[in-house]
């Protein structure tokens, strides 16, 4: 069996590290696959966390998905390392595979287009109510 793992950098704000939490269980609830969340720093679990948790639920190989939008060192360089690490915590029982952030995917595109977008129809809106709200 093939378990995710949603790969975030982590943050001392909560909020940031619980909306990767909710994408991950989004992901789950699709019915699909099964999904843990993942941090590489300033939240929990860390990777070797999440592996242990697919493992326990029987996964056998692990696609981390890094919830990134570009390819930074942190993706070239810490989180190999941590792949490399968690499989031979797992003595090799557990094959792990890493995919591209999300800078390319044509989605992308369309989440940019679909908040340039809302913020020109809101525009005429928050300018006579004076109000600022994120876009």
């Amino acid at each position: 069996m093939t378990g995710f793992i949603v790969f975030g950098h982590g943050s001392r704000v909560e909020s940031a590290n619980q909306a990767v939490r909710d994408i991950a269980a989004r992901m789950a609830a699709s019915g699909e696959h099964v999904v843990e969340p993942a941090f590489l720093e300033l939240g929990q679990p860390d990777l070797a966390g999440a592996v242990e948790r697919l493992s326990a639920a029987g996964v056998s190989r692990i696609v981390v998905i890094p919830y990134f939008l570009t390819l930074g060192t942190h993706l070239r360089r810490d989180l190999p390392r941590l792949v490399q690490e968690a499989s031979m915590s797992f003595g090799g029982k557990i094959q792990m595979e890493v995919t591209p952030p999300l800078d390319g995917h044509p989605a992308l595109l369309e989440a940019l287009l679909d908040r340039a977008s809302h913020a020109l129809l809101d525009r005429a809106g928050r300018a006579r109510a004076g109000e600022v709200r994120p876009a």
